[in-house]
């Protein structure tokens, strides 16, 4: 069953002015170390960190809230499989809210795809509910 969708865009270019406007500070406020670390690996990293920003806006808009009632940037990090697939990590008040929309005896998996092409990136999530023995995929 599906709990919510969320899609959004960014302007790779909005992140690269705001990277060089406000730098540590930027960074600090809405991404974790792992994704800087990630996102600074490759040629252009205001890409990645565009897709992880898309990423975090379209599951705050699955999850019904957006940025507020206890959501913050930093309760949703954007994280990659062995393979490359990327997955929500969801803590605090992110975490509190999934919990909240979770049916009794179900639990959630949170799919996530992202994509870009400059000067934009884009992110889908979708959260379901499914059974507490199905064998749907988990993210950690």
């Amino acid at each position: 069953m599906i709990l919510g969708i969320g899609t959004d865009l960014c302007d790779i270019r909005r992140i690269e002015k705001t990277l060089a406007r406000f730098g540590e500070r930027f960074l600090d406020r809405l991404y974790s170390d792992n994704e800087r670390a990630k996102a600074f690996r490759r040629p252009n990293p205001a890409a990645s960190l565009a897709q992880s920003f898309a990423a975090k806006e379209a599951c705050a808009k699955a999850l019904g809230t957006g940025f507020r009632n206890g959501v913050f940037w930093r309760d949703m990090v954007v994280a990659n499989h062995p393979s490359g697939q990327p997955f929500m990590q969801i803590t605090g008040g992110a975490l509190r809210r999934l919990n909240e929309l979770t049916p009794p005896g179900m639990r959630t998996a949170v799919h996530v795809t992202q994509s870009d092409e400059y000067p934009m990136a884009n992110a889908v999530v979708v959260i379901e509910a499914v059974g507490a023995k199905s064998t749907a995929h988990d993210d950690p």
